[in-house]
């Protein structure tokens, strides 16, 4: 009984991994002043050390199924196949000349004033559509880097908002795995839950549009370059998108748009035929940084998790409820801290969806409020935390810190408040 309450309960030394992860990446970025001094995957691996020292009670043949138990998680593996699939279409779209027509077709269509504002409104078109942010991210970032090489703003900026947008269908997206798994975990509608999260998080859509738009109003900007396209060149984005609003699958949209993208370049004379191949493999090795390290995160975390740490956050939270605003609160911050601690958002909704059904069905929380708050809090986390998969894809892509993007993530931000303006503030429906 004494163990099985302690379980419960949870223990706060198995969040020490993640805290030696903090202090070392955080740490030396801090002290060198160049967060790329200490890569990820290396603080990563050290904090992995220490979780396999914690918890001598478990031998180490244990400990690594546990892991190999986390690895093997469905959305890791389809996490990871998206990176490799999405690599190997930017790999080939850029080599057939798609990434440079796609650029300057957009600067001749829309003003260089108007390109980042842009940049986040076709971003949330396309994650909308295709309801992942990686991929739309890893879609969208090599003409952020275009724009930005074209233009006077900065990198980081162009980033920020691709990654706003990407954030946006992320959380709203019907094919999603994030809105998935909270209609499932919390026993609503799909088009109820997208209701009620619209309503919440189009006034945060609309005003980092704005600002994005206010930062590049009047700024100084130069296209030293000519701005020649080819239309056909154009066309994977297309038939990418067109894919995606149709809702084929993930897989099939970025796989027939590498298949287009080998035919057009072939066709414009981009790539020989001898160097197919080549160009789909130099795509896929571009993502292998961020496929390896969300294995190791996997494994870190399913040490975690053995070890009572998130059983700790969920006790916490649990134990600071006193009514429905409250349990909305509660929802939020679980969904949020759990988020932080697995960098999956769709893990994160998987882990702490039975708690908060519990906690909505004790306090009278709607199902689809509690689906609501369950998909954007764990899309606040996931799209601010600097080890999360989709700033480490945007920074990877062009080469910087995910630091240097973070102060351009409007959306999240404005996301999380305005979800918390709608519990301070809007009536809940209890549920039936």
């Amino acid at each position: 009984m004494e163990q099985n309450s302690r379980e419960q309960k949870g223990n706060i030394w198995a969040l020490l991994p993640i805290a030696t992860f903090l202090i070392i990446f955080l740490g030396s970025g801090i002290i060198t002043g160049d967060f790329y001094a200490m890569p990820a995957i290396v603080a990563f691996l050290i904090s992995l050390a220490v979780g396999l020292l914690q918890n001598r009670k478990l031998k180490f043949d244990q400990k690594v199924a546990a892991m190999a138990k986390g690895v093997g998680d469905s959305n890791i593996i389809t996490m990871c196949l998206v990176f490799l699939c999405a690599g190997a279409f930017s790999g080939v779209v850029s080599a057939a000349g798609g990434v440079e027509s796609t650029v300057n077709f957009g600067l001749s269509v829309i003003p260089p004033r108007f390109a980042v504002a842009g940049l986040m409104v076709i971003s949330c078109f396309i994650s909308l559509s295709m309801g992942t942010s990686v991929g739309t991210i890893t879609a969208l970032a090599p003409i952020a880097v275009g724009i930005s090489e074209k233009t006077d703003f900065s990198v980081a900026l162009c980033l920020g908002a691709v990654v706003c947008g990407a954030m946006f269908g992320d959380n709203l997206s019907m094919i999603s795995d994030t809105t998935i798994a909270a209609v499932k975990t919390q026993g609503c509608e799909m088009k109820d839950k997208f209701r009620e999260n619209f309503i919440i998080v189009l006034p945060a859509a609309i005003i980092s549009v704005v600002i994005f738009f206010l930062l590049t109003l009047g700024g100084e900007y130069a296209v030293n370059s000519d701005l020649s396209y080819n239309l056909l060149q154009v066309l994977p984005y297309l038939l990418v998108l067109i894919g995606a609003i149709v809702g084929l699958n993930v897989f099939i949209v970025l796989l027939g748009g590498t298949a287009v993208s080998v035919i057009v370049g072939i066709a414009t004379g981009k790539i020989e035929p001898g160097g197919i191949f080549g160009a789909v493999g130099d795509g896929v090795v571009s993502m292998y940084d961020i496929t390896v390290i969300s294995v190791i995160v996997a494994c870190l975390l399913a040490l975690v998790r053995q070890n009572g740490g998130i059983d700790f956050i969920l006790n916490v939270i649990r134990k600071r409820i006193k009514t429905s605003k409250g349990a909305e609160l509660g929802i939020a911050g679980l969904s949020l801290l759990v988020d932080c601690c697995t960098a999956n958002n769709t893990v994160a909704i998987v882990i702490s969806g039975p708690i908060a059904k519990e906690i909505s069905s004790d306090f009278g929380v709607s199902n689809r409020r509690s689906a609501s708050l369950l998909d954007i809090f764990s899309s606040v986390g996931q799209g601010l935390i600097p080890y999360g998969a989709q700033l480490l894809t945007a920074a990877g892509v062009a080469q910087i810190s995910a630091f240097e993007i973070m102060p351009y993530l409007y959306y999240p931000v404005l996301m999380g408040i305005s979800a918390l303006l709608f519990i301070l503030f809007k009536k809940q429906v209890t549920a039936k």
